[in-house]
Parts: C-alpha cells; structure tokens; sequence
C-alpha cells in the first residue's frame, strides 16, 4: 500500500500522486490499443505494437484505435479543468459544464449552424465556443456567483432548465431540418468514435488561448477561494478573474464538443475525485485534472466498445452512467463541499 494513500488528501504530496495517476493514463492508453469492436483479437493487436502485424491490423491500430485514444485524452483533459475551473469560479461543487447549459449552449449553436448550411465537416469550432460561452454567461447572470445569490441548488436549478430549453430547442430545429438531423444524429449522443486526427489540430489555438488563461488566474483563483475580500485585498480583481475563467471554460468545452459532442459529467466526476485526493486547493486540483479526465473518458471508451458488440455504445451514455451518481452522492451528503 502506498504511504501518502493514508495521510489528508491536503497533505498528500502532489507529485506522487500524479505521477501514480500518470501510470493509470499510460495503462488507459495502452488498453485503449489492446481492446476495441472488430475482428482484431487482442493478440494481435500486440503483435501488432511489437511491429509484427498485418497492414490491415496496423491501420485498425496505429491510426483507428490511436485517434480515437487521442481525441478520448484530449475530451477528458479539456473537460475535466474546465469542470475544475468552473466550480471554482462558482464556488459550487456542482457546477458542472453539461449541468449548466454551456454544453448545451454549444450544441444549440452547432445545430444551428447546420441548419443555416454547415455540415459537420465543415464546422469551425469557434461556433461551437461562442454558443458554449453564451450558455455559461446565461446561467451565471440568471443565478448570479455574488453574496446571497451563491446558492448551489438555485445554480443548478437555473442550469438544468436553460440546458432543457437549449436541448429543446435543438430538437424542434432538427425536427424541421432532416438533413441537419441525419448530420447531427450521431454527434448528439457524444463519442469520440470516428475522428479524423485533423479536427484536433483545428482547436490548437483555441487550446493555447485557454492555458494562458488558466495560467493567469490560477494564482488568483486560489487567492478568491478565501473570499473575495481577501482577493482583494492581496491585489486580485474577482470580476476580471471570473471573466477570464468564463473565456477560459468556454473555449474548453466548446473545443470538447465541437469534436466529440456533448458529453455529460466529466466535468463534476473529475474535479470531485481531484479533490478527495489531493485537496480543495485549485492548483492542486488543476495538476491532477489533467490525468484524471483521460483516464475517465478513455477508460468508458473502452467499455462502449465491448459491452454492445459488435455495436457500441454511446461516449456519453456511459459517462452519464457513473456521473449521476457521483451528482446524487453529493447532493445527498450532509454537508456539501465548500470550494
């Protein structure tokens, strides 16, 4: 058993714990190669990383499995700091991107775009940003993060019902659109089964936009942890850190699901194990996201492939499987996590 496991997740040394996290991703990645639907027995997919394989099982391996491996490492990465980025700024363990309309926000823009022309091949992800942006702006001015109004169930309260609206939305706008419904119909469900390697170069600038957001308010997101006056007075500038942050989480999640399409609770599961591990600290919480996302989007990827042969089952049907309970464990817990 490992030392640190038994001492206070706040205690814990950071960088063993990544590390160890690290090791699962690799053990992720590597079984996200191993195991997967078709006629590609495990065996052979070994053979086949050991440079013994057949041209067919090298294209199954190298190029099928391995994007679908990296879009699943880029999905969970992006989503699970945005869910830690989110909460943060909320100051609320609930806050979640698919809870509080900013995943729907982008699907709405998304299908939006496909029916005044668009195709999902054609789709910039910036469309699928400035809906997830608007989204996260909607419900944060509705609920409102400041004094009485920092009230956890009325957040998710005001999230659930503008995703409703959002999601409702959409539906009536496929239903009258049938060439947007048959392009959309797959995206929907959330996957991240039949990716070109190329759409992750498409959001690249995005992403770097992004982290030189995150590394700017990483320091004063921690510094408003302890209240906004102490934010302020330490120097920091709470509406422009949370401003940041917004920026920061919608490009996050519209790159998320302009790629592989709404997929739900990644962002609560992932922040909510951070912190049992390593603390409320953000910066802490952050370094550990990093891992933690991968590993939970590729390991349900890899159980969408097996349970159904030699159908799969949909990204976000599963994710949604193991985060509904994480969402009624914490709700249901006596006292809710302060952030």
């Amino acid at each position: 058993m490992i030392n640190w496991f038994h001492l206070a997740p706040a205690q814990r040394p950071l960088s063993h714990v990544f590390m160890s996290a690290l090791a699962a991703l690799a053990l992720c990645c590597l079984l996200s190669l191993l195991f997967g639907a078709g006629g590609l027995s495990v065996q052979a997919s070994l053979q086949t990383l050991l440079g013994n394989g057949s041209a067919d099982a090298q294209f199954t391996v190298f190029h099928l499995r391995a994007t679908r491996t990296l879009v699943g490492l880029f999905v969970g990465l992006t989503l699970g700091i945005a869910g830690a980025l989110m909460q943060s700024v909320a100051r609320n363990p609930l806050a979640e991107p698919g809870l509080l309309g900013v995943s729907a926000g982008s699907s709405f823009a998304v299908a939006m775009a496909l029916v005044l022309g668009a195709s999902t091949a054609t789709l910039t992800v910036g469309i699928a940003q400035f809906g997830a942006l608007l989204g996260c702006l909607c419900v944060l001015g509705v609920a409102r993060m400041q004094g009485q109004h920092n009230d956890p169930i009325r957040l998710v309260l005001a999230g659930a019902a503008l995703s409703s609206l959002l999601l409702a939305m959409t539906s009536l706008i496929l239903l009258f659109d049938q060439r947007a419904a048959d392009e959309i119909r797959f995206w929907v469900t959330g996957s991240v089964a039949g990716r070109d390697s190329n759409v992750l170069y498409s959001v690249l600038p995005s992403m770097l936009i992004a982290i030189l957001c995150i590394l700017y308010t990483a320091k004063p997101l921690a510094s408003l942890a302890l209240g906004e006056r102490v934010a302020i007075g330490l120097g920091h500038k709470p509406r422009k850190i949370r401003a940041v942050v917004i920026l920061a989480v919608a490009l996050l999640v519209g790159g998320a699901t302009a790629i592989a399409g709404p997929v739900a609770f990644i962002g609560l599961v992932v922040p909510f194990a951070a912190r049992a591990l390593v603390g409320a600290d953000i910066r802490r919480t952050l370094w550990l996201c990093l891992p933690l996302g991968p590993i939970i989007v590729i390991t349900a990827d890899i159980v969408s492939r097996l349970v159904a042969q030699p159908a799969e089952m949909p990204l976000g049907v599963l994710t949604a499987i193991v985060g509904a309970p994480v969402l009624l464990l914490i709700v249901r817990s006596r006292r809710m996590p302060t952030l």
